[in-house]
């Protein structure tokens, strides 16, 4: 593959990572809107879901970043991988990559990240509502930040596409 073509897939798989981001922020939206305004009142089977939700989230903007660091630097260390790809996604790597996430969406990533690890190593069904709910505008918060961060790094991609077509 060319370096064209390699940057035409890197770009065209981030947007296929946010058209998923958008299909769950949309559920969740709908499921957030039929929970009942008082935590007393919501029940286990709804923190489950809402747990899911912000797991499979935080996966796939993970994997949107693995794909990054792939195809930029390709060095996370194996016992910290997790921590130091989203490390790296906001660091801006002198010419050759700009960052990918700002200051202010990287500790609400870090909360979803410490968060899906606990989920997949909570064996029970229920889950405090307090610590969801503070995920919950976590979540609120990364997600009126994160879609520009996500087209300032597509529009970086961008550039780099129309400078290698100008050099071939």
């Amino acid at each position: 593959m060319n370096a064209q073509t390699e940057l035409v897939t890197l770009r065209d798989t981030i947007e296929l990572h946010r058209t998923v981001l958008q299909r769950i922020e949309s559920a969740y939206s709908e499921f957030v809107a039929t929970l009942p305004a008082e935590l007393s009142e919501r029940q286990y089977h709804q923190g489950i879901v809402i747990a899911d939700y912000l797991e499979k989230y935080y996966t796939c903007l993970e994997t949107l970043f693995l794909r990054v660091a792939q195809h930029f630097e390709n060095n996370l260390r194996a016992e910290r991988w997790h921590h130091d790809l989203l490390d790296r996604m906001r660091i801006r790597i002198g010419p050759i990559r700009e960052r990918v996430i700002s200051d202010d969406a990287y500790p609400l990533l870090v909360e979803l990240l410490k968060f899906r690890h606990f989920k997949r190593y909570y064996f029970d069904i229920r889950y405090d509502w307090d610590k969801l709910t503070f995920l919950m505008k976590k979540f609120s918060e990364l997600r009126a930040i994160l879609p520009a961060d996500l087209d300032r790094f597509v529009a970086f991609l961008d550039r780099l596409i129309a400078k290698v077509n100008d050099t071939d």
